[in-house]
């Protein structure tokens, strides 16, 4: 009687043990998306909500109906194309490259089955991304929000807020080396245009970034222009707050850097295009292909001034940027 009470006892307990197993097992399968990213986590809340907020739009909301694995590369791009592949060993449904075209490059390198929708400042199809912007082909598609080519138009918002302008500083980040590249290439055409002076400035560290300001202390040009890039953007706050302790008239590509005290900025909306990639994704999951979504290009872009940085430098905003901008910050 005891050896039968016993053995239900142990019947029970291996079914108590079983039971939550059992239960996973009957849950419904969820979508992972891989989200690769040069960068880290830091300074990127704004862009992550937009992307979860595209998902939301089409029905996809992280931790209940699909999950996210997050791969951050920590500014170490050479560590990408290894990133990329363990997305793929793991079977993630969608990728999203963000964060650089290198990010997009190794996915295309890394899986030519998984869909890959990447958001990028260059040209996806002179940067062998895509066949076309109408009919991407293969499995990319995503959103080209036009950074670089809002070069020239930046620097001659800058000119006219800063006049006078003769000699120029360009911050740019070394190691997201094709972004410079087209940077750099279209800073100097836009500069040669209007017979401006440049000095090239690199950093990819905050240490560099304070060699940087140092250099512009002792060489004293009359405006800085911020070159569009993610890294610049984790570091926001150390850029302005240098800028304003140099006293130097500072050009960015996203309004973050106004909003806390630069001077102004012009640019796409990166938020709505981390948005439009969630909702590229999302329409992948509900089973768009990536060869018939054409690649977005950016329509909205934004003027921001902040008219106190501006006055603590001596500048008087003109009465026609004041009419175009979007924003004053006061």
């Amino acid at each position: 009687m005891v050896d039968l009470r016993r053995r239900e006892f142990i019947t029970v307990l291996g079914g108590a043990a079983s039971w939550p197993f059992a239960a996973r097992a009957q849950q419904p399968w969820m979508p992972v998306i891989g989200f690769l990213n040069p960068y880290s986590a830091n300074g990127q809340s704004d862009r992550l909500r937009g992307f979860r907020q595209g998902l939301a739009e089409t029905g996809y909301v992280e931790g209940v109906s699909l999950g996210i694995e997050y791969s951050w590369a920590e500014g170490q791009f050479d560590r990408l194309p290894a990133l990329a592949a363990e997305l793929v060993r793991r079977q993630v449904t969608v990728i999203a490259a963000t964060g650089s075209i290198a990010a997009a490059s190794a996915a295309k390198a890394a899986t030519t089955t998984i869909p890959v929708v990447f958001v990028v400042a260059e040209d996806p199809v002179r940067v062998g991304l895509v066949a076309s912007l109408a009919q991407p082909g293969g499995n990319l598609t995503g959103i080209n929000f036009l950074s670089a080519e809002l070069v020239a138009k930046r620097l001659e918002l800058l000119r006219e807020l800063v006049p006078g302008t003769a000699r120029l500083a360009v911050l740019v980040n070394p190691a997201n080396a094709i972004n410079t590249e087209t940077t750099l290439r279209d800073v100097k055409a836009a500069a040669r245009a209007i017979g401006l002076q440049i000095q090239v400035l690199n950093a990819s560290t905050s240490g560099e970034i304070n060699t940087a300001f140092a250099s512009l202390e002792r060489e004293r040009p009359d405006a800085l222009f911020v070159g569009g890039d993610a890294f610049f953007n984790t570091r926001r706050v150390h850029l302005v707050n240098l800028a304003s302790r140099h006293a130097i008239p500072a050009a960015y590509a996203e309004r973050v850097f106004p909003e806390i005290g630069g001077l102004m900025s012009y640019g796409t909306d990166i938020v709505d295009a981390y948005r439009q990639v969630g909702s590229y994704a999302g329409r992948i999951l509900k089973g768009a292909k990536p060869a018939d979504l054409p690649v977005v290009q950016a329509t909205k872009f934004e003027l921001v001034i902040n008219a106190e940085s501006a006055r603590m430098v001596g500048l008087t905003i003109p009465p026609g940027l004041l009419a175009i901008a979007d924003e004053v910050v006061e």
